[in-house]
């Protein structure tokens, strides 16, 4: 694997910058890669707009920031109209279906959507959206191995919402082996 960059995008309150942190530790300690973060949010809290940029490489990174993503996870039609044009040509677009209607689609761009809002809801907690989105985007990239992933997602929550995350986790995850296959 060359250098992969990735660009995650939504709102403040959805949980981008916690799922770019989980990407990216999931890479850096468990699946024995190099990994960056950088983030960038508006000044409010919650409901502007935010981004987390990862960049995953096997070897040493030389540039830490995203120029042209590979990947992008978005979370917010804001969003996508704000940082779709970015993506590399052919790049993969990984997107919650309820929330983003991809037009216009960028060139050559291969798209995954689900429903994780909807899921996240059945789970009990919308809150767990971003985590669900990781699961999906864990399994339809194949970027990282599940379990690295899976072991991010545990160290990086509240202790008393890990059981809830996992799950949310497992469900994100099999929905893109089921649209993925």
């Amino acid at each position: 694997m060359a250098v992969t960059e990735i660009k995650f995008g939504g709102f403040g309150g959805q949980g981008i910058i916690l799922a770019g942190m989980i990407v990216g530790k999931a890479a850096a300690l468990y699946d024995n890669k190099e990994a960056t973060l950088t983030q960038a949010f508006g000044p409010e809290a919650r409901g502007s707009a935010c981004s987390a940029q990862v960049v995953v490489s096997d070897s040493r990174i030389l540039y830490p920031y995203v120029h042209r993503p590979h990947i992008m996870m978005l979370m917010s039609q804001d969003a996508y109209t704000r940082f779709s044009p970015e993506l590399a040509k052919g790049g993969t677009l990984v997107i919650e279906e309820d929330l983003v209607n991809p037009v216009p689609l960028p060139e050559g761009a291969v798209v995954y959507k689900a429903p994780a809002t909807r899921i996240a809801e059945e789970l009990g907690r919308r809150m767990v959206l971003n985590i669900v989105m990781v699961g999906f985007f864990a399994s339809v990239t194949k970027l990282l191995s599940a379990e690295a992933v899976r072991k991010a997602v545990q160290d990086s929550v509240p202790k008393g919402t890990i059981d809830l995350n996992l799950k949310a986790f497992d469900r994100g995850f099999e929905w893109g082996k089921k649209i993925a296959n």
